[in-house]
Protein backbone atom coordinates (compact mmCIF):
# COMPACT_ATOMS: atom_id res chain seq x y z
CA UNK A 1 0.00 0.00 0.00
CA UNK A 2 1.48 3.37 -1.38
CA UNK A 3 1.09 6.67 0.95
CA UNK A 4 -0.94 7.89 -1.39
CA UNK A 5 -3.49 4.92 -0.90
CA UNK A 6 -3.42 4.74 2.71
CA UNK A 7 -4.09 8.35 3.01
CA UNK A 8 -7.10 8.51 0.59
CA UNK A 9 -8.33 5.57 2.84
CA UNK A 10 -7.54 7.45 6.08
CA UNK A 11 -9.29 10.28 4.72
CA UNK A 12 -12.94 8.53 3.99
CA UNK A 13 -12.50 7.17 7.50
CA UNK A 14 -12.17 10.70 8.59
CA UNK A 15 -14.57 12.36 7.07
CA UNK A 16 -17.16 9.56 8.06
CA UNK A 17 -16.60 10.32 11.39
CA UNK A 18 -16.11 14.30 11.35
CA UNK A 19 -19.22 14.30 9.56
CA UNK A 20 -21.57 12.78 12.66
CA UNK A 21 -20.27 15.83 14.31
CA UNK A 22 -20.09 18.88 12.03
CA UNK A 23 -20.95 18.18 8.41
CA UNK A 24 -19.62 21.29 7.23
CA UNK A 25 -15.98 20.91 8.80
CA UNK A 26 -16.46 17.42 6.76
CA UNK A 27 -16.85 19.01 3.44
CA UNK A 28 -13.63 20.80 3.70
CA UNK A 29 -11.81 18.00 4.49
CA UNK A 30 -8.90 16.84 2.33
CA UNK A 31 -5.93 14.34 2.08
CA UNK A 32 -3.48 17.25 2.91
CA UNK A 33 -5.42 17.22 6.67
CA UNK A 34 -4.09 13.93 7.16
CA UNK A 35 -0.45 14.88 7.94
CA UNK A 36 1.17 11.23 7.65
CA UNK A 37 4.78 10.98 8.75
CA UNK A 38 7.17 8.02 9.09
CA UNK A 39 7.74 7.84 12.75
CA UNK A 40 11.45 8.14 13.31
CA UNK A 41 10.97 5.48 16.01
CA UNK A 42 9.96 2.29 14.07
CA UNK A 43 8.55 0.71 17.15
CA UNK A 44 5.91 3.05 16.54
CA UNK A 45 4.87 1.56 13.50
CA UNK A 46 4.87 2.55 9.71
CA UNK A 47 2.63 5.49 9.65
CA UNK A 48 1.62 8.34 12.39
CA UNK A 49 -1.03 11.17 11.98
CA UNK A 50 -2.18 13.87 13.87
CA UNK A 51 -4.99 14.38 12.20
CA UNK A 52 -7.27 13.71 14.91
CA UNK A 53 -5.01 16.97 17.26
CA UNK A 54 -6.04 19.08 14.28
CA UNK A 55 -9.78 18.93 13.94
CA UNK A 56 -10.83 18.22 17.17
CA UNK A 57 -11.51 21.77 18.37
CA UNK A 58 -13.16 22.73 14.94
CA UNK A 59 -15.64 19.70 16.36
CA UNK A 60 -15.81 20.37 19.52
CA UNK A 61 -14.45 17.24 20.91
CA UNK A 62 -11.70 16.03 22.76
CA UNK A 63 -8.35 15.16 20.92
CA UNK A 64 -7.93 11.86 22.55
CA UNK A 65 -11.61 11.30 22.28
CA UNK A 66 -11.64 11.32 18.59
CA UNK A 67 -8.41 9.79 18.12
CA UNK A 68 -10.12 6.70 19.71
CA UNK A 69 -13.19 6.80 17.25
CA UNK A 70 -10.77 6.89 14.23
CA UNK A 71 -8.27 4.58 15.73
CA UNK A 72 -11.06 1.93 15.32
CA UNK A 73 -12.27 3.35 11.79
CA UNK A 74 -8.66 3.22 11.03
CA UNK A 75 -8.19 -0.31 11.74
CA UNK A 76 -11.16 -1.47 9.62
CA UNK A 77 -8.94 -0.67 6.69
CA UNK A 78 -8.01 -3.47 4.53
CA UNK A 79 -4.03 -3.78 4.91
CA UNK A 80 -4.15 -1.80 8.45
CA UNK A 81 -2.80 -4.32 10.92
CA UNK A 82 -2.87 -2.19 13.81
CA UNK A 83 -3.68 1.37 15.44
CA UNK A 84 -2.51 2.61 18.52
CA UNK A 85 -3.01 6.41 20.43
CA UNK A 86 -0.08 7.54 21.32
CA UNK A 87 0.32 11.09 23.87
CA UNK A 88 -2.60 13.69 23.16
CA UNK A 89 -4.54 12.06 20.40
CA UNK A 90 -1.58 11.01 17.60
CA UNK A 91 -2.42 7.74 15.68
CA UNK A 92 0.51 5.06 14.95
CA UNK A 93 -0.61 2.81 12.31
CA UNK A 94 1.47 -0.33 11.45
CA UNK A 95 0.78 -2.39 8.05
CA UNK A 96 0.25 -5.81 7.49
CA UNK A 97 3.59 -7.38 6.19
CA UNK A 98 1.73 -7.63 2.41
CA UNK A 99 0.35 -3.86 2.09
CA UNK A 100 3.53 -2.63 3.38
CA UNK A 101 5.54 -5.07 0.85
CA UNK A 102 2.85 -4.74 -2.05
CA UNK A 103 4.23 -1.26 -2.53
CA UNK A 104 7.64 -2.69 -4.13
CA UNK A 105 5.53 -4.02 -7.37
CA UNK A 106 3.66 -0.76 -7.47
CA UNK A 107 7.00 1.18 -7.82
CA UNK A 108 7.86 -1.61 -10.54
CA UNK A 109 4.60 -0.99 -12.47
CA UNK A 110 4.81 2.56 -12.27
CA UNK A 111 8.50 2.52 -13.51
CA UNK A 112 9.73 6.39 -14.24
CA UNK A 113 6.67 7.57 -12.84
CA UNK A 114 7.10 6.86 -9.33
CA UNK A 115 7.57 9.66 -7.59
CA UNK A 116 5.75 12.09 -9.93
CA UNK A 117 2.54 14.11 -8.34
CA UNK A 118 -0.03 16.14 -8.88
CA UNK A 119 1.16 18.96 -6.20
CA UNK A 120 1.53 21.57 -8.62
CA UNK A 121 -0.64 20.62 -11.21
CA UNK A 122 -2.61 23.25 -13.13
CA UNK A 123 0.38 25.58 -11.75
CA UNK A 124 1.98 27.70 -15.76
CA UNK A 125 5.69 28.51 -14.37
CA UNK A 126 8.54 30.04 -16.38
CA UNK A 127 11.77 29.49 -14.39
CA UNK A 128 14.87 31.88 -15.22
CA UNK A 129 18.07 31.34 -14.45
CA UNK A 130 22.02 31.52 -15.35
CA UNK A 131 20.91 34.46 -17.43
CA UNK A 132 24.86 35.47 -18.09
CA UNK A 133 26.10 37.98 -20.40
CA UNK A 134 26.64 36.84 -23.93
CA UNK A 135 30.28 38.26 -23.52
CA UNK A 136 32.68 35.55 -22.13
CA UNK A 137 32.49 31.70 -20.55
CA UNK A 138 30.47 30.46 -18.19
CA UNK A 139 31.64 30.95 -14.76
CA UNK A 140 32.05 29.12 -11.14
CA UNK A 141 28.74 30.80 -10.03
CA UNK A 142 26.85 30.17 -13.71
CA UNK A 143 28.05 26.07 -12.73
CA UNK A 144 25.70 26.44 -9.32
CA UNK A 145 22.78 28.10 -10.92
CA UNK A 146 23.04 26.15 -14.21
CA UNK A 147 22.73 22.84 -11.41
CA UNK A 148 20.31 24.34 -8.84
CA UNK A 149 17.91 25.79 -11.97
CA UNK A 150 17.67 22.67 -14.23
CA UNK A 151 17.37 20.34 -10.81
CA UNK A 152 14.59 22.79 -10.06
CA UNK A 153 12.87 22.91 -13.10
CA UNK A 154 12.98 19.08 -12.97
CA UNK A 155 11.60 18.57 -10.04
CA UNK A 156 8.56 21.33 -10.36
CA UNK A 157 8.20 19.05 -13.67
CA UNK A 158 7.52 16.16 -11.56
CA UNK A 159 5.47 17.90 -9.19
CA UNK A 160 2.69 18.52 -11.97
CA UNK A 161 3.54 22.13 -12.72
CA UNK A 162 4.15 23.15 -16.47
CA UNK A 163 7.33 24.59 -16.35
CA UNK A 164 9.22 26.34 -19.27
CA UNK A 165 12.96 27.32 -18.48
CA UNK A 166 14.43 30.00 -19.31
CA UNK A 167 17.75 31.56 -20.55
CA UNK A 168 17.56 35.88 -20.50
CA UNK A 169 20.07 36.71 -22.94
CA UNK A 170 21.92 39.97 -21.92
CA UNK A 171 22.58 41.12 -25.52
CA UNK A 172 22.18 44.72 -25.57
CA UNK A 173 23.45 47.62 -23.78
CA UNK A 174 27.07 49.30 -23.01
CA UNK A 175 28.41 45.68 -21.99
CA UNK A 176 27.81 44.59 -25.86
CA UNK A 177 29.71 47.74 -27.08
CA UNK A 178 32.78 47.18 -24.86
CA UNK A 179 32.66 43.15 -26.11
CA UNK A 180 33.08 44.87 -29.40
CA UNK A 181 35.57 47.12 -29.33
CA UNK A 182 37.59 44.61 -27.10
CA UNK A 183 37.57 42.10 -30.02
CA UNK A 184 38.01 44.82 -32.74
CA UNK A 185 41.21 46.19 -30.70
CA UNK A 186 42.30 41.88 -30.69
CA UNK A 187 41.56 41.38 -34.29
CA UNK A 188 43.23 44.54 -35.41
CA UNK A 189 46.30 44.23 -32.81
CA UNK A 190 45.65 47.48 -30.93
CA UNK A 191 46.24 47.89 -27.01
CA UNK A 192 42.93 47.16 -25.45
CA UNK A 193 40.88 49.50 -25.08
CA UNK A 194 39.97 51.26 -21.43
CA UNK A 195 37.64 48.29 -19.44
CA UNK A 196 38.21 45.99 -22.30
CA UNK A 197 37.28 42.37 -21.79
CA UNK A 198 40.63 40.46 -20.68
CA UNK A 199 41.90 37.13 -21.03
CA UNK A 200 43.15 34.79 -24.33
CA UNK A 201 39.90 33.77 -25.41
CA UNK A 202 39.49 37.85 -26.51
CA UNK A 203 42.28 37.03 -28.62
CA UNK A 204 41.03 33.80 -29.93
CA UNK A 205 38.32 35.88 -31.00
CA UNK A 206 39.66 38.66 -32.57
CA UNK A 207 41.49 36.72 -34.65
CA UNK A 208 38.59 34.29 -35.63
CA UNK A 209 36.68 37.27 -36.66
CA UNK A 210 39.60 38.86 -38.65
CA UNK A 211 39.50 35.40 -40.54
CA UNK A 212 36.11 35.42 -41.31
CA UNK A 213 36.35 39.30 -42.00
CA UNK A 214 39.45 40.40 -43.85
CA UNK A 215 38.16 43.63 -44.61
CA UNK A 216 37.95 44.24 -40.75
CA UNK A 217 40.93 46.85 -40.84
CA UNK A 218 39.18 48.86 -44.29
CA UNK A 219 35.74 49.35 -42.44
CA UNK A 220 34.62 52.42 -40.81
CA UNK A 221 35.04 52.22 -37.06
CA UNK A 222 32.19 51.99 -36.12
CA UNK A 223 31.04 49.26 -38.50
CA UNK A 224 34.08 47.64 -37.94
CA UNK A 225 33.16 47.50 -33.77
CA UNK A 226 29.80 46.37 -34.61
CA UNK A 227 31.05 43.63 -36.95
CA UNK A 228 33.08 42.51 -34.59
CA UNK A 229 31.00 42.71 -32.00
CA UNK A 230 28.41 40.68 -33.56
CA UNK A 231 30.72 38.11 -34.73
CA UNK A 232 31.95 37.18 -31.06
CA UNK A 233 28.51 37.36 -30.11
CA UNK A 234 27.46 34.70 -32.18
CA UNK A 235 30.27 32.68 -31.39
CA UNK A 236 30.37 33.20 -27.41
CA UNK A 237 26.53 32.95 -27.28
CA UNK A 238 26.57 28.94 -29.26
CA UNK A 239 29.29 28.41 -26.55
CA UNK A 240 27.52 29.07 -23.76
CA UNK A 241 24.86 26.97 -25.38
CA UNK A 242 27.03 23.86 -25.62
CA UNK A 243 28.81 24.09 -22.27
CA UNK A 244 25.39 24.37 -20.83
CA UNK A 245 24.12 21.03 -22.69
CA UNK A 246 27.35 19.07 -21.71
CA UNK A 247 26.34 20.24 -18.33
CA UNK A 248 22.88 18.40 -18.94
CA UNK A 249 21.42 21.82 -18.50
CA UNK A 250 18.16 22.44 -20.83
CA UNK A 251 16.68 25.55 -21.56
CA UNK A 252 13.39 25.33 -23.44
CA UNK A 253 14.04 29.79 -23.99
CA UNK A 254 16.50 31.52 -25.13
CA UNK A 255 15.43 35.01 -24.74
CA UNK A 256 16.98 38.14 -26.47
CA UNK A 257 16.87 41.50 -24.71
CA UNK A 258 17.58 42.91 -27.72
CA UNK A 259 13.59 42.00 -28.60
CA UNK A 260 12.36 44.49 -26.05
CA UNK A 261 13.91 47.23 -27.65
CA UNK A 262 12.87 46.88 -31.07
CA UNK A 263 9.82 48.39 -32.27
CA UNK A 264 6.80 45.61 -33.58
CA UNK A 265 4.44 46.28 -36.75
CA UNK A 266 3.04 48.54 -34.75
CA UNK A 267 5.87 50.72 -34.33
CA UNK A 268 6.26 50.13 -30.69
CA UNK A 269 8.78 48.42 -28.45
CA UNK A 270 7.54 46.35 -25.98
CA UNK A 271 9.99 48.76 -23.53
CA UNK A 272 7.66 51.60 -25.13
CA UNK A 273 4.34 49.51 -24.23
CA UNK A 274 5.71 48.45 -21.01
CA UNK A 275 5.85 52.62 -19.91
CA UNK A 276 2.43 52.88 -20.99
CA UNK A 277 0.73 49.40 -19.38
CA UNK A 278 2.20 50.68 -16.10
CA UNK A 279 1.29 53.70 -16.43
CA UNK A 280 -2.40 52.66 -16.89
CA UNK A 281 -2.01 50.58 -13.75
CA UNK A 282 -1.53 53.87 -11.98
CA UNK A 283 1.57 53.41 -10.63
CA UNK A 284 4.03 55.86 -13.51
CA UNK A 285 4.41 59.30 -12.66
CA UNK A 286 6.31 62.04 -14.10
CA UNK A 287 8.93 64.07 -12.19
CA UNK A 288 12.07 65.99 -13.22
CA UNK A 289 11.63 65.70 -16.58
CA UNK A 290 11.84 62.02 -16.12
CA UNK A 291 9.05 59.16 -16.06
CA UNK A 292 9.15 56.70 -12.64
CA UNK A 293 7.03 53.47 -11.22
CA UNK A 294 5.94 54.14 -8.05
CA UNK A 295 7.44 50.62 -6.73
CA UNK A 296 7.34 52.49 -2.75
CA UNK A 297 3.63 51.38 -3.23
CA UNK A 298 4.97 47.78 -2.79
CA UNK A 299 7.70 47.57 -0.94
CA UNK A 300 10.44 49.07 -2.46
CA UNK A 301 13.11 50.83 -1.05
CA UNK A 302 12.51 53.86 -3.37
CA UNK A 303 10.85 54.30 -6.63
CA UNK A 304 12.51 53.88 -9.61
CA UNK A 305 12.97 56.14 -13.07
CA UNK A 306 12.07 53.68 -15.64
CA UNK A 307 12.91 56.35 -18.24
CA UNK A 308 15.66 59.17 -17.51
CA UNK A 309 14.98 63.28 -18.64
CA UNK A 310 16.87 62.84 -21.33
CA UNK A 311 14.90 60.74 -23.20
CA UNK A 312 17.18 56.99 -22.26
CA UNK A 313 15.49 53.84 -20.88
CA UNK A 314 17.03 52.67 -17.59
CA UNK A 315 17.88 48.71 -17.14
CA UNK A 316 14.62 48.77 -14.99
CA UNK A 317 12.77 49.40 -18.25
CA UNK A 318 13.77 46.51 -19.33
CA UNK A 319 13.27 44.13 -16.50
CA UNK A 320 9.63 45.63 -17.01
CA UNK A 321 9.22 45.05 -20.30
CA UNK A 322 10.67 41.20 -19.55
CA UNK A 323 8.47 41.09 -16.86
CA UNK A 324 5.07 41.74 -19.09
CA UNK A 325 6.65 39.57 -21.79
CA UNK A 326 6.25 36.94 -19.56
CA UNK A 327 2.77 37.99 -17.98
CA UNK A 328 1.91 37.87 -21.83
CA UNK A 329 3.11 34.21 -22.47
CA UNK A 330 0.41 32.95 -20.26
CA UNK A 331 3.16 32.33 -16.96
CA UNK A 332 0.50 32.59 -13.89
CA UNK A 333 4.21 32.31 -11.48
CA UNK A 334 7.50 33.65 -12.72
CA UNK A 335 10.78 32.39 -10.22
CA UNK A 336 13.66 34.04 -10.74
CA UNK A 337 16.91 32.34 -9.62
CA UNK A 338 19.78 35.55 -9.61
CA UNK A 339 23.38 35.57 -8.32
CA UNK A 340 24.74 36.20 -5.14
CA UNK A 341 24.83 40.04 -6.08
CA UNK A 342 21.31 40.59 -7.21
CA UNK A 343 19.91 40.89 -4.03
CA UNK A 344 18.96 44.54 -4.31
CA UNK A 345 16.62 43.03 -7.09
CA UNK A 346 14.33 41.15 -4.51
CA UNK A 347 12.32 43.91 -3.87
CA UNK A 348 12.57 45.61 -6.76
CA UNK A 349 10.98 42.96 -9.31
CA UNK A 350 8.53 42.12 -6.40
CA UNK A 351 7.68 45.99 -6.76
CA UNK A 352 7.61 45.29 -10.09
CA UNK A 353 4.85 42.96 -10.47
CA UNK A 354 3.02 44.68 -8.04
CA UNK A 355 3.00 47.76 -9.97
CA UNK A 356 1.69 45.53 -13.51
CA UNK A 357 -0.81 44.61 -10.81
CA UNK A 358 -0.40 41.03 -9.92
CA UNK A 359 0.26 39.23 -6.53
CA UNK A 360 4.01 39.96 -5.31
CA UNK A 361 3.66 37.79 -2.57
CA UNK A 362 2.16 34.92 -4.91
CA UNK A 363 3.06 35.73 -8.57
CA UNK A 364 6.74 36.04 -8.59
CA UNK A 365 9.55 34.60 -6.58
CA UNK A 366 13.22 35.84 -6.68
CA UNK A 367 15.67 33.02 -5.06
CA UNK A 368 18.86 34.18 -4.14
CA UNK A 369 21.61 32.11 -4.69
CA UNK A 370 25.12 32.43 -2.87
CA UNK A 371 28.78 31.82 -3.48
CA UNK A 372 30.68 28.77 -4.50
CA UNK A 373 34.03 28.06 -3.99
CA UNK A 374 36.09 24.48 -4.79
CA UNK A 375 39.54 23.97 -2.94
CA UNK A 376 42.41 24.45 -5.39
CA UNK A 377 40.49 25.35 -8.50
CA UNK A 378 42.79 27.46 -10.91
CA UNK A 379 41.53 30.63 -12.86
CA UNK A 380 41.05 29.59 -16.33
CA UNK A 381 44.27 29.98 -18.42
CA UNK A 382 41.76 31.23 -21.61
CA UNK A 383 39.74 33.33 -19.55
CA UNK A 384 42.45 34.98 -16.77
CA UNK A 385 40.14 36.09 -14.29
CA UNK A 386 37.77 33.21 -13.87
CA UNK A 387 37.18 29.61 -12.96
CA UNK A 388 35.32 28.28 -16.06
CA UNK A 389 32.35 25.58 -16.16
CA UNK A 390 34.31 23.74 -19.06
CA UNK A 391 37.46 23.88 -16.96
CA UNK A 392 35.25 22.45 -13.56
CA UNK A 393 33.09 20.19 -15.43
CA UNK A 394 36.51 18.19 -17.13
CA UNK A 395 37.91 18.38 -13.80
CA UNK A 396 35.61 16.85 -11.49
CA UNK A 397 33.11 15.59 -14.16
CA UNK A 398 29.15 16.55 -14.68
CA UNK A 399 27.96 14.30 -12.23
CA UNK A 400 30.46 15.06 -9.39
CA UNK A 401 29.78 18.55 -9.73
CA UNK A 402 25.80 18.14 -10.55
CA UNK A 403 25.01 16.18 -7.51
CA UNK A 404 27.48 17.98 -5.20
CA UNK A 405 25.84 21.74 -6.37
CA UNK A 406 22.67 20.27 -5.64
CA UNK A 407 22.90 18.61 -2.80
CA UNK A 408 22.97 21.95 -0.57
CA UNK A 409 20.33 24.98 -0.08
CA UNK A 410 21.09 27.78 -2.88
CA UNK A 411 20.85 30.18 -0.39
CA UNK A 412 23.83 28.51 1.34
CA UNK A 413 27.68 29.58 0.52
CA UNK A 414 29.52 26.44 -0.19
CA UNK A 415 32.97 25.45 -0.58
CA UNK A 416 33.52 21.75 -2.33
CA UNK A 417 36.32 19.46 -1.72
CA UNK A 418 37.44 18.20 -5.34
CA UNK A 419 39.76 15.58 -3.38
CA UNK A 420 36.34 14.27 -1.90
CA UNK A 421 34.55 14.35 -4.77
CA UNK A 422 37.05 12.45 -6.57
CA UNK A 423 36.87 9.56 -4.40
CA UNK A 424 35.36 6.03 -4.80
CA UNK A 425 34.70 5.73 -1.38
CA UNK A 426 31.43 5.42 0.51
CA UNK A 427 32.50 9.42 1.79
CA UNK A 428 31.66 10.69 -1.37
CA UNK A 429 28.32 11.06 -1.74
CA UNK A 430 27.68 11.03 -5.36
CA UNK A 431 29.58 7.79 -5.61
CA UNK A 432 27.69 6.39 -2.41
CA UNK A 433 24.37 7.00 -4.28
CA UNK A 434 25.52 5.80 -7.58
CA UNK A 435 26.85 2.96 -6.55
CA UNK A 436 23.57 1.81 -4.57
CA UNK A 437 22.19 1.64 -8.18
CA UNK A 438 24.58 0.07 -9.74
CA UNK A 439 24.51 -2.57 -6.39
CA UNK A 440 21.03 -2.85 -7.49
CA UNK A 441 22.17 -4.08 -10.98
CA UNK A 442 24.52 -6.43 -9.38
CA UNK A 443 21.93 -7.99 -7.26
CA UNK A 444 19.87 -8.45 -10.73
CA UNK A 445 22.71 -9.71 -12.74
CA UNK A 446 23.54 -12.59 -10.11
CA UNK A 447 19.67 -12.81 -9.42
CA UNK A 448 19.04 -13.87 -13.30
CA UNK A 449 21.85 -16.35 -13.10
CA UNK A 450 20.44 -18.19 -10.31
CA UNK A 451 17.08 -18.52 -11.54
CA UNK A 452 15.71 -15.27 -9.35
CA UNK A 453 13.68 -13.45 -11.57
CA UNK A 454 10.89 -12.23 -9.12
CA UNK A 455 8.32 -13.87 -10.90
CA UNK A 456 6.75 -15.58 -8.01
CA UNK A 457 6.47 -12.08 -5.96
CA UNK A 458 4.69 -12.17 -2.26
CA UNK A 459 4.68 -9.40 -0.62
CA UNK A 460 4.18 -10.63 2.91
CA UNK A 461 7.32 -12.48 2.80
CA UNK A 462 9.25 -9.02 3.10
CA UNK A 463 8.63 -9.42 6.82
CA UNK A 464 12.85 -8.74 7.86
CA UNK A 465 13.48 -5.28 9.94
CA UNK A 466 15.48 -3.82 7.49
CA UNK A 467 13.01 -4.50 4.66
CA UNK A 468 10.80 -2.43 6.59
CA UNK A 469 13.19 0.35 7.32
CA UNK A 470 13.88 -0.11 3.38
CA UNK A 471 10.13 -0.19 1.84
CA UNK A 472 9.63 3.14 4.21
CA UNK A 473 12.09 5.03 2.82
CA UNK A 474 10.90 3.91 -1.05
CA UNK A 475 7.09 4.98 0.22
CA UNK A 476 8.61 8.56 1.31
CA UNK A 477 9.90 9.28 -2.65
CA UNK A 478 6.65 10.71 -3.89
CA UNK A 479 6.02 12.88 -0.74
CA UNK A 480 10.18 14.08 -1.04
CA UNK A 481 9.46 15.21 -4.76
CA UNK A 482 6.23 17.12 -3.82
CA UNK A 483 7.97 18.99 -1.01
CA UNK A 484 11.54 19.58 -2.94
CA UNK A 485 8.66 21.71 -5.57
CA UNK A 486 6.99 23.68 -2.87
CA UNK A 487 9.76 24.30 -1.23
CA UNK A 488 12.13 25.10 -4.48
CA UNK A 489 15.14 22.87 -2.39
CA UNK A 490 15.79 20.10 -4.60
CA UNK A 491 18.67 19.57 -2.16
CA UNK A 492 15.68 17.11 -0.38
CA UNK A 493 15.81 14.84 -3.16
CA UNK A 494 19.95 14.32 -2.91
CA UNK A 495 19.54 13.94 0.83
CA UNK A 496 16.65 11.41 0.34
CA UNK A 497 18.37 9.44 -2.30
CA UNK A 498 21.44 8.86 0.21
CA UNK A 499 19.27 7.89 2.80
CA UNK A 500 17.96 5.72 0.67
CA UNK A 501 21.53 4.12 -0.20
CA UNK A 502 22.26 3.67 3.24
CA UNK A 503 18.63 1.43 3.63
CA UNK A 504 19.60 -0.31 0.80
CA UNK A 505 22.92 -1.25 1.84
CA UNK A 506 21.95 -1.90 5.33
CA UNK A 507 19.38 -4.23 3.55
CA UNK A 508 22.01 -5.70 1.48
CA UNK A 509 23.81 -7.17 4.28
CA UNK A 510 21.01 -8.53 5.95
CA UNK A 511 19.15 -10.12 3.03
CA UNK A 512 20.05 -12.61 0.84
CA UNK A 513 18.14 -12.03 -2.97
CA UNK A 514 19.69 -15.74 -4.09
CA UNK A 515 19.80 -18.50 -2.05
CA UNK A 516 23.28 -20.52 -0.47
CA UNK A 517 25.06 -22.87 -2.20
CA UNK A 518 22.86 -25.22 -4.01
CA UNK A 519 19.61 -24.60 -1.63
CA UNK A 520 16.29 -23.57 -3.97
CA UNK A 521 15.19 -20.91 -5.23
CA UNK A 522 11.92 -20.24 -2.99
CA UNK A 523 9.39 -17.03 -3.21
CA UNK A 524 11.47 -15.27 -0.62
CA UNK A 525 14.39 -14.72 -3.37
CA UNK A 526 11.67 -13.83 -5.96
CA UNK A 527 9.86 -10.98 -3.64
CA UNK A 528 13.34 -9.67 -2.50
CA UNK A 529 14.40 -9.41 -6.11
CA UNK A 530 11.84 -6.96 -7.11
CA UNK A 531 12.58 -4.61 -3.77
CA UNK A 532 16.01 -4.54 -5.33
CA UNK A 533 14.87 -3.28 -8.35
CA UNK A 534 12.15 -1.37 -7.26
CA UNK A 535 15.04 0.58 -5.17
CA UNK A 536 17.00 0.74 -8.68
CA UNK A 537 14.00 2.32 -10.14
CA UNK A 538 13.62 5.08 -7.37
CA UNK A 539 17.25 5.70 -7.23
CA UNK A 540 17.29 6.12 -11.14
CA UNK A 541 13.81 8.22 -10.52
CA UNK A 542 15.70 10.52 -8.34
CA UNK A 543 19.24 11.01 -9.50
CA UNK A 544 17.10 12.18 -13.27
CA UNK A 545 15.59 14.60 -11.24
CA UNK A 546 18.91 15.85 -10.48
CA UNK A 547 20.42 15.79 -14.08
CA UNK A 548 22.71 12.81 -12.51
CA UNK A 549 23.51 9.39 -14.57
CA UNK A 550 22.51 6.32 -12.59
CA UNK A 551 25.37 3.75 -13.75
CA UNK A 552 24.66 0.40 -14.13
CA UNK A 553 28.11 -0.86 -12.97
CA UNK A 554 31.04 0.73 -10.99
Amino acid sequence: MNPDLLASSLLAAVTAAVERCDGEVAATLAVGDIALERPRNRDHGDWATSVALKLAKRIGLAPRALAEELATAFGEIEGVASVEIAGPGFLNIRLEAGAAGSLAAAILDSGEAYGRNEALAGESINLEFVSANPTGPLHIGHTRWAALGDSLARVLSAAGAHVTSEFYINDAGAQMDTFGESVLAAALGEPAPENAYPGQYIADLGARALEARPDLPELPRDEAVAVARELAYGWQLTEIQESLARFNVHFDVWFSERTLHTAADSGVSPIDGAVDRLRAQGHVFDEDDAIWVRTTDFGDDKDRVIKRGNGVYTYFAADAAYYLSKKDRGFARTIYLLGADHHGYVHRLKALAGAAGDDPENDIEVLIGQLVSINGARLSKRAGNIIELNDLREWLGTDALRYSLGRFPADSPLTLDPELLQKRTNDNPVFYVQYAHARTHQVARNAAAAGVDGSQFAAELLTDETESILLGALAEFPRIVAQAASLREPHRVARYLEELAAAFHRWYDACRVTPLGDAPVEPVHHSRRVLADATGQVLRNGLGLLGVSAPERM
